[in-house]
């Protein structure tokens, strides 16, 4: 009985969320955007011209895979609309900390999906019905987003990934640096960066403590 070559493709039946979800994979792999379709087609092991059964191109290919990114965001559930923008802020980091190609590109497609759209009309929702305006909604959304977005990238940037890597940064520039030269920088490191404990994804709640404290002074003054 004859046999496939071992290098021949196996045949698979593909659907669309197949595809898309082994895109998501290697892009989180490789840290950047859509794969091109013959990689692709290779991570699933089926000719490249089967994915354009699915897909007419690679942008619908990307345009999929942002929308399964914002699905995994947690969406504003029925509590005060403070409380649901600190858990979808803090949901959303997550799912950029797993996704980082995602960051820069979650707001710039032209053809959303049906979760990027659920998302987007759940959080004008949520600020609709704790009292702010359309305008102000849309100030609340901008503000946070924007917050969340690059405190996010400047996260993923940084040379250290634990409180073990912070101290062998910040200690290393100390002995280099110095010190009085840059007394405030040395004081940061040395009161801050280095104090047992210190962790730098708390400044994430700081910040978005103090955004959230702003929307609450300001959301009944915007008309």
């Amino acid at each position: 009985m004859a046999t496939e070559p071992a290098d021949t493709p196996r045949r698979t039946s593909l659907s669309k969320q197949m595809v898309l979800r082994e895109a998501v994979a290697l892009a989180d792999e490789a840290g950047t955007g859509a794969p091109s379709m013959r990689r692709l087609a290779e991570r699933l092991g089926v000719e490249a011209m089967s994915l354009y059964h699915h897909f007419r191109n690679k942008d619908m290919i990307l345009d999929g895979m942002l929308d399964l990114v914002f699905g995994e965001i947690e969406l504003p559930s029925d509590v005060d609309w403070r409380t649901a923008m600190r858990r979808r802020a803090v949901s959303m980091r997550g799912t950029l900390i797993r996704h980082p190609w995602a960051i820069g590109l979650m707001d710039s497609r032209t053809n959303p999906g049906h979760a990027t759209l659920r998302h987007h009309n759940a959080v004008i929702g949520c600020l609709r019905s704790g009292g702010f305006s359309i305008a102000g909604a849309a100030h609340a959304f901008s503000v946070l987003d924007s917050y969340i977005y690059g405190y996010t990238l400047q996260e993923l940037s940084l040379p250290f990934k634990s409180s073990v890597d912070l101290e062998d940064v910040a200690g290393s520039i100390l002995k280099q640096m110095p010190r009085d030269e840059f007394p405030h920088l040395t004081e940061m490191i040395l009161d801050r960066a280095l104090k047992p404990g210190y962790a730098y994804t708390e400044e994430f709640d700081i910040g978005l403590d103090l955004i959230l404290d702003g929307l609450q002074r300001q959301r009944e003054s915007w008309p």
